[in-house]
């Protein structure tokens, strides 16, 4: 099926902008994260252990939790963008959710922060040798990218998805309160074999957030070179992108609130996800570069 590409839902401009003059929550340092991480597999060490997919380009190693003991490996990775801390708070609760109650039957592995050296800065891109990459769009794509893989986090990343197998996937940003699945990058065939599967996974993320849900192109903008398109694309897992509640600057009361009606539903999305990779996954459309124009990197 073919669709025309969306614009922004209206009521994101209004809504950030209700939030713009809210008092950030406390800066945290990527050390403390990590802190979090050893505290979490010393409490619970029978079923969750720190992970690392390998160094930063600062030298920093990027870890996770590894929750689970099951066959089904999921991931949940978040702060593609360095300053949208809300999504590390998230994912935190996460891990937190699933050190006390993993799910049955999975291996789940949580990584709460990807761009370490942007997370401490409170900056958008990632610093290489002098030169700002956003990682969010390094990744090879059937309409190509930024990259690819001109990062080394981006680099470790997608070789973890391949050596673990990883079948579901949410990635954790912050802007405006949507879930939304691929295809969302330069074209105008915006379909899956699989869209009704994704719309059911977005329902059932969204039960306590209320959030939009649908085609990322549609919902938000094409993005060339994202982690989730290239997921699904390159691997079959079950891509959702999560952008969580209403700014990039959400204070404490907003971030307790993006926690609770976020953990749950992505707890949800991994028990309903297929315990399998999808059998569809190549790209047969068309793409229109000229639509690279409408990607304005900030979600």
């Amino acid at each position: 099926m073919r669709r025309s590409v969306g614009v922004l839902f209206s009521t994101a401009l209004v809504t950030s902008s209700l939030f713009a003059t809210q008092v950030q929550a406390a800066p945290e340092k990527y050390k403390d994260v990590r802190a979090l991480l050893a505290n979490l597999a010393a409490r619970f060490p029978a079923h969750a252990k720190v992970v690392s997919i390998g160094d930063s380009d600062a030298g920093l190693p990027i870890e996770g939790l590894a929750i689970g003991q099951g066959p089904v490996k999921n991931l949940v990775v978040a702060t593609h963008h360095g300053n949208e801390y809300g999504s590390t708070e998230v994912a935190k609760a996460l891990a937190t959710s699933l050190a006390e109650s993993p799910i049955l039957g999975q291996t789940i592995y949580v990584i709460p922060v990807l761009n370490t050296s942007g997370y401490d800065l409170r900056q958008r891109w990632e610093r290489v040798n002098g030169s700002y990459f956003d990682a969010n769009r390094d990744y090879p794509g059937p309409c190509g990218g930024e990259g690819p893989f001109k990062l080394k986090s981006t680099a470790a990343l997608a070789r973890f998805m391949d050596q673990e197998q990883i079948v579901s996937v949410a990635t954790l940003h912050t802007w405006s309160p949507a879930v939304v699945y691929p295809w969302g990058f330069s074209t105008h065939d915006l379909s899956t074999p699989y869209d009704d599967l994704f719309l059911q996974l977005a329902q059932a993320a969204t039960v306590e957030s209320k959030y939009q849900v649908g085609n990322s192109s549609e919902v938000i903008y094409p993005a060339n070179g994202t982690f989730e398109d290239y997921a699904f694309w390159k691997h079959g897992a079950w891509s959702l992108l999560f952008e969580l509640g209403y700014t990039h600057t959400p204070n404490d009361s907003a971030v307790k609130e993006m926690i609770r009606v976020n953990v749950p539903g992505i707890r949800r999305m991994m028990e309903q996800a297929p315990r399998q990779r999808a059998e569809k996954h190549e790209f047969t459309g068309t793409c229109d570069l000229r639509l690279k124009m409408l990607d304005r990197h900030d979600e």
